[in-house]
């Protein structure tokens, strides 16, 4: 449930509680060095949050170890109308993750671990599909995306409520997770692996994940209104609400959100908090109005920035990007000639970005409170453009036109759906015959799922995660699919079922409907077997 996050790629038409004063976007195509000024922030976040219909947000921009601009957007809360503030607190998501290898080097430095221990040295009982990947697996492999499963592995077992599953199911479950390429040969985002470098944190430190982070990170930099854990928040009145579009409306969503999975993505900051750990980054971990003192040493730093998984890119205008990494919790990249280091989250409802450009000494902090990755990559590319000079981009317009095209895609496929479906309706006579698709089907990860009647509807359960709860409706042959009645999730999923000799459904498999659904929805990774 974490884009790297897990980043949300929908957004369609909703209606705002609050009044937006729009500005003609095309002003910011012209911005351009030295940078941009604070009144022309506010013009762009106002304007991006209109277009992509966003209730809140907060922008920092840090320049040469100083705050050039933090400030609030929009509302925490529709229903509320409170107000975001540069103080107000987001789950940042993935961005935790950086946290997690953050601590991690901190332990390597304090010669209480070594990036190339072996995984099972700390956690014995680890295991992965492939007997010789367990027995190499190291710490660093926990951290670098390169461990052979697929895209968002097992990620159901967090999101969208994985609070059945607690960080011993999920160690324990990640053995029966089949690889998709050959271990350390390529890069595909993975969130439960970071879980399992929490745990080894926790083991060597002898304190929990959470009680680390804020230890050795949060306090040293006077991140005193952040914590690893919502309910660790020492004063949650200032925080946001998750949105999400639903027909045309906008809608608050519950907070569900597996505490197991914290050292993957729990955290909660502001973009004053976050500011600090911005400038230690860009100054080495250096920090204090003197950089007199150190959270961790230049050694440390360099590590995590140092490439550790070649990612796939392409060279094209503006930005003429060359190479792509990940590192140890973050993305790096050549841009416009310089190194960038940055990394996104998303969450349902939620979704946050980092941008620092460590040779400019520029940092810019984008976190919003709706799942639309669009707004803040407009926000942070108008920002960062000012400082390459780079001009004749309007961003806001430009992703704009890619959730609309996206948004396009996904509804023709809907609706070719709904044709098939009313066609297998018209097929048998009005009633289709559920009768032989009924019964309990399990996976050995992520568990039972429940096909039933109720109310003259067939209905699916996913027994442990109660939210993944819908209607079931005829599709083609021996295919059905599911409509969550969560509609928040825009994740339903097509039902493939396989029979026995006699023709009778003895297992399942899923895949998820629309191209835009998050990829932590992994429907694709179960392989479900009939029980009764």
């Amino acid at each position: 449930m974490l884009n790297n996050i897990k980043m949300k790629k929908k957004s369609t038409l909703v209606k705002y509680l609050f009044l937006i004063c729009l500005v003609p976007s095309s002003i910011f195509a012209q911005i351009a060095s030295p940078h941009i000024s604070s009144s022309q922030i506010d013009s762009l976040v106002t304007n991006a949050l209109l277009k992509f219909k966003v209730a809140g947000a907060a922008v920092a921009v840090v320049k040469d170890g100083k705050v050039f601009h933090a400030k609030g957007y929009g509302v925490t809360d529709i229903n509320t109308k409170i107000a975001v503030n540069d103080d107000t607190n987001f789950q940042i998501a993935s961005n935790t993750k950086a946290f997690t290898a953050t601590a991690l080097a901190i332990l390597e430095e304090e010669g209480k671990i070594k990036w190339t221990d072996k995984v099972i040295t700390h956690i014995p009982e680890f295991k992965m599909y492939d007997p010789y990947v367990t027995d190499a697996f190291t710490i660093r492999d926990l951290l670098t995306h390169r461990s052979g499963l697929g895209l968002g592995a097992g990620d159901l077992m967090m999101f969208p409520d994985g609070s059945n599953f607690t960080k011993k199911d999920i160690i324990h479950n990640i053995r029966y997770l089949k690889p998709v390429s050959a271990f350390r040969t390529k890069y595909d985002y993975d969130n439960n692996l970071y879980i399992v470098a929490g745990e080894v944190a926790e083991r060597v430190s002898g304190i929990r994940w959470e009680d680390l982070v804020e230890q050795k990170i949060m306090n040293p930099l006077g991140m005193q209104k952040s914590a690893a854990s919502l309910y660790r928040l020492k004063d949650n009145s200032n925080a946001v609400r998750p949105h999400a579009p639903v027909n045309g409306k906008l809608q608050v969503l519950d907070i569900d959100w597996s505490e197991s999975a914290n050292a993957a993505g729990g955290i909660w900051s502001n973009v004053t908090d976050w500011s600090k750990w911005v400038i230690a980054q860009m100054n080495h971990g250096k920090y204090g109005a003197g950089l007199d003192n150190k959270v961790f040493s230049s050694e440390v730093h360099e590590e995590t920035w140092t490439p550790q998984t070649i990612i796939k890119t392409g060279t094209a205008a503006p930005y003429n990007t060359h190479f792509a990494a990940y590192g140890l919790g973050w993305f790096l990249s050549d841009v416009k000639g310089y190194k960038q280091v940055t990394h996104t989250g998303g969450l349902a409802g939620m979704v946050t970005q980092v941008v620092m450009f460590p040779e400019l000494q520029l940092g810019i902090i984008v976190f919003t409170n709706q799942q639309s990755g669009a707004a803040f990559n407009a926000i942070s590319r108008t920002i960062q453009d000012s400082y390459l000079g780079v001009i004749g981009y309007d961003w806001v317009k430009i992703m704009k036109d890619r959730v609309d095209k996206g948004e396009a895609e996904a509804k023709k496929i809907g609706e070719e759906v709904e044709k098939d479906m009313q066609a297998q309706l018209s097929k048998a006579g009005g009633q289709f015959n559920f009768q032989p698709y009924l019964g309990i089907y399990r996976d050995v990860w992520f568990g039972d799922i429940e096909i039933s009647m109720k109310n003259g509807k067939a209905w699916m359960d996913c027994k442990r995660s109660p939210k993944l709860s819908g209607e079931v409706l005829p599709y083609k042959g021996n295919s059905l699919i599911v409509r969550w009645t969560d509609r928040t999730l825009d994740a339903d999923a097509y039902l493939m079922f396989t029979t026995d000799m006699d023709g009778k459904p003895s297992g399942l498999t899923m895949k998820a409907i629309s191209p835009l659904t998050d990829f932590s929805f992994d429907f694709h990774d179960l392989d479900l077997k009939r029980i009764k």
